[in-house]
């Protein structure tokens, strides 16, 4: 049996930065929160939990944990670590408004978006995101426009987009996209601008994790994709592993891994998402050996 492991599985270098934060925090001592999951995946925030980090959420009338309402007192005792992803412009200033100690972990190649659209839109452009609109690295970057930005994050919402004849566009992406899907967009958005210009924002781990998953895919019997449920990077290597290589799996942990597969197998790639951790990895991998 030959296993394949992606070299780029694995933390990127936006989720070490910001695993490594909360550790650091932790070791220094006090009350430890993180503004959302701190990271897409499952098993490091439940981690993290056991280890008395909380997670702060934003509601109409405060800030929650849980159940549990935060009163000025509480937030100037708390420390808040911002999630790798980023948050609303007005939310990180409404935190560092409250009395707590921040720490931001949001991804460097997040912020660069941020500088991007806040420039671009101050001088007037109208800012098109590709990528989940529901994805909190997408609302946060939103947040960042001067005029009202469009999310697309298929053809058919592209091709659903008119613009004005004297309108200036800039079209950024969300930094786990499909480098494929972006170009795509992009195309389809050139031919609606008279004046567009766009900048691909994708982070070059991603790009490389997407392309190592597609040449490793198109080349074994089976593949296995290891990440997080709610990880966006993780589900576009599936959908990617998956156009190349029929018997694709996407697990988050070695118990989510059940393969029936017929003897005549003899390959197996597997990569994992920028969120998983190596210990993770190393299991299915062990795993995987022992059982063909």
């Amino acid at each position: 049996m030959n296993v394949i492991l992606a070299k780029s599985a694995g933390f990127c270098f936006g989720v070490k930065r910001a695993v490594d934060m909360v550790n650091e925090k932790l070791e220094q001592g006090g009350n430890i929160y993180t503004f959302g999951p701190i990271i897409h995946n499952e098993e490091v925030i439940k981690s993290f939990a056991e280890k008395g980090v909380k997670i702060l959420r934003k509601e109409a009338d405060g800030f929650y944990s849980g159940e549990e309402k935060l009163g000025q007192a509480d937030l100037e005792k708390a420390t808040v670590i911002i999630r790798s992803h980023g948050i609303e412009k007005e939310l990180f200033d409404e935190l560092k408004q409250s009395g707590a100690t921040l720490a931001d972990a949001t991804c460097p190649f997040v912020k660069k978006i941020h500088n991007i659209v806040e420039a671009e839109s101050e001088n007037g452009k109208r800012i098109v995101i590709v990528g989940d609109p529901t994805h909190p690295e997408i609302q946060g970057i939103c947040s960042y426009c001067k005029t009202p930005p469009f999310v697309v994050e298929t053809a058919e919402d592209a091709e659903k987009l008119s613009f004005e004849k004297e309108e200036k566009i800039c079209v950024v992406s969300q930094t786990t996209a499909n480098y494929n899907k972006f170009e795509e967009l992009v195309e389809i958005l050139s031919k609606k601008a008279y004046s567009m210009n766009s900048v691909n924002t994708i982070c070059n781990a991603t790009a490389t994790r997407q392309q190592e998953a597609r040449e490793i895919a198109g080349q074994v019997d089976c593949m296995i994709v290891i990440g997080g449920t709610h990880s966006s990077n993780s589900r576009k290597l599936y959908e990617i592993c998956r156009k190349e290589c029929e018997n694709t799996y996407f697990i988050q942990t070695l118990d989510d891994l059940h393969l029936d597969l017929p003897k005549s197998v003899k390959s197996v790639g597997i990569t994992a998402g920028a969120s998983t951790p190596n210990n993770i990895i190393e299991e299915v991998q062990s795993h995987v050996r022992t059982i063909f």
